[in-house]
């Protein structure tokens, strides 16, 4: 007995020491248990302190403006998780201000904390707060609150107290960097829209929404017109500002509930709710019509800047986003075609083309061809006309080049496109000469880099040149009726080995002519390094000179430069008499566009 009297003394706090390594065992255990979200760990980390130190009110507060209660474990229902309280009226105040842990034994005694609804309503009478140290910053407060006066907590309940509001703070710091480090994957850096990732993030839970609300959505893909053009003539810090402002635009030009992203580069994907197609379109026309009236201010002036865009409905019925985004894309296309600046709506029900289709088109020979006339501006007589690939579906439809040129090239098919086009360029040719038509009389036709860099299909087309021209008795070493068109837009690596691929032809008496002349600097080297016999004048410089006086400049000065230089010029997208008219006067030669008619197959 004496031996167990004399070691009684220490039972208690043999006994208080086991509780606190326990108390720690449950706090490790609690923070690495798996399947709990940050916020599921912190509430049930609040539980178990509440459990531990019989706490009826245990809060997890935010402090700034206000004292709001982000995360809370209340037996009583007095302080839900989202209430507020003035900092001033705050029971953590003094704990807000000082930066120290304050402990009260009894509320209800206090000069301050006296008369505060936590006393007064709910019977709260000790209060312990802790600051909770976030970063660097130590706007967080941990407090615990219990109905019963007591003397002061000891050192251990302190302790404890201090130990989980260090873990709240590494626990609310490292959430805190996650969703920085979530922001920044998922937000383009320049304009601060959403970027692609996390469009495609969205879109997902907008599909799966559509079926739930029986609400389906439209989308739409806006490119910005010639964007290029800004980044070539004023460079890229230019070019950046424009595409910030552009997106402040379209975020203040939305209804609630809508968003925008950054698709990539100079495109940008709308989604918007409710209504019908028809409504969406008329946003995105909405949006277009204040992009014309309203040039983009920048460091450098006034920028104008307009925009295509393709829009499509995902209706309750539609279950795959893909297919969208693809018919959005086409109907893009067809606006840039159309000649810009436009909006289009998808095509309903035909299906959207993809590689499959297009090498057993090509397999098939389904390649067809179409022309549009080009226009002697002073005549008004046509004196050649433009190649243009369309492609015969299985089912007898025709496809325009816009739904599959990028397909092809991509998968390096724009060479077998060529030949074909060609080839059936040269048949029509020798058809009209034998039917008398004028020997003079000129066949523009595309080829690409894929098309020059096969010696094969330009021995061919070689071979089949001379043939034709013995059928109708032309000249060797004479022009030839066929120009060879080339775009900025070809991927050329060298000019030299362009020259070199082009010689046999230039050799043969085929003509050259520069497309989309003024749209970028490497026109300007084509222009160089080549014997060019034709510049045909960019359809955004003429489609716009009549709205803006330098705009009109440039293409006066380019018919100059091309008169002095020996060189035709072709205006192309001529979509009425007056611009015709306009472009007759400053010494344009010659006009391509839906004024003087529309591209027909052959």
């Amino acid at each position: 007995m004496q031996r167990v009297n004399q070691s009684s003394p220490h039972a208690p706090l043999a006994s208080h020491g086991d509780a606190h390594v326990d108390r720690l065992n449950a706090l490790w255990k609690l923070s690495v248990q798996g399947g709990l979200g940050d916020a599921e760990r912190i509430r049930a980390m609040l539980a178990m302190a509440a459990e531990v130190l019989e706490m009826d009110l245990v809060v997890l507060g935010e402090l700034g403006e206000h004292c709001t209660a982000r995360y809370v474990s209340d037996r009583l229902g007095a302080f839900p998780e989202g209430s507020r309280q003035a900092v001033d009226v705050s029971l953590c105040h003094d704990v807000y201000h000082t930066r120290a842990p304050s402990h009260i034994a009894d509320l209800a005694a206090h000069p301050r904390h006296a008369g505060n609804p936590m006393v007064t309503e709910f019977g709260m009478r000790t209060f312990s707060g802790i600051p909770v140290s976030v970063g660097d910053e130590t706007r967080w407060v941990l407090a615990f609150l219990r109905r019963r006066s007591e003397s002061p907590l000891d050192a251990v309940d302190v302790a404890y107290m201090s130990l989980i509001a260090d873990w709240l703070g590494n626990a609310l710091h490292q959430s805190a960097q996650k969703d920085l480090l979530q922001r920044i994957a998922l937000t383009d850096p320049l304009t601060g829209l959403p970027n692609r990732r996390a469009a495609e993030e969205r879109l997902q839970k907008e599909r799966a929404r559509t079926p739930r609300d029986g609400h389906g959505f439209a989308l739409a893909l806006v490119d910005l017109d010639h964007f290029k053009m800004v980044n070539d003539r004023y460079g890229h810090a230019v070019g950046d500002e424009v595409l910030k402002a552009v997106a402040r635009r379209f975020e203040s030009g939305l209804r609630e509930g809508d968003w925008v992203a950054r698709w990539g580069g100079e495109e940008f994907l709308f989604v918007l709710h409710g209504g019908t197609v028809d409504e969406a379109a008329g946003i995105m026309e909405r949006l277009a019509g204040q992009a014309r009236a309203a040039p983009i201010q920048t460091s450098v002036g006034a920028i104008a800047l307009s925009f295509s865009a393709g829009v499509a409905a995902f209706g309750v019925n539609d279950s795959e986003i893909l297919p969208m985004l693809e018919k959005i894309d086409h109907a893009l296309y067809r606006a840039k075609a159309d000649g810009r600046d436009q909006v289009r709506m998808a095509a309903h029900g035909r299906q959207p083309w993809n590689s499959a289709l297009l090498r057993q088109a090509l397999a098939e020979n389904r390649v067809r061809l179409a022309s549009q006339a080009i226009v002697d501006l002073q005549t008004g007589q046509a004196i050649a006309d433009e190649a243009l690939a369309r492609i015969e579906t299985a089912a007898g439809g025709i496809v325009e080049a816009q739904e599959f040129v990028d397909m092809a090239e991509g998968l390096g098919l724009m060479a077998e496109i060529d030949r074909q086009v060609i080839r059936q360029v040269m048949q029509h040719c020798v058809v009209r000469m034998n039917g008398g038509g004028a020997a003079d009389f000129a066949h523009f036709v595309n080829v690409s880099p894929q098309f020059l860099a096969r010696r094969d299909l330009v021995e061919e087309m070689l071979d089949n040149a001379m043939g034709y021209c013995q059928t109708c008795g032309t000249v060797p070493g004479a022009a030839k009726p066929i120009v060879l068109e080339l775009t900025e837009r070809q991927r050329i690596v060298s000019l030299e080995k362009l020259r070199a691929d082009l010689q046999p032809f230039i050799d043969f008496g085929f003509r050259l002519a520069l497309d989309d002349f003024g749209s970028g600097y490497s026109s300007y080297l084509y222009l160089a390094h080549l014997p060019v016999s034709f510049l045909k004048i960019e359809g955004w410089l003429v489609s716009h000179m009549r709205q803006d006086r330098k705009v009109a400049g440039i293409v006066e000065s380019l018919a100059n430069f091309a008169r002095k230089e020996g060189m035709h010029t072709v205006a192309e997208h001529v979509e009425d008499a007056e611009t015709a008219r306009i472009l007759a006067d400053m010494g344009v030669d010659y006009g391509q566009g839906w004024h003087f008619g529309r591209p027909q197959l052959a």
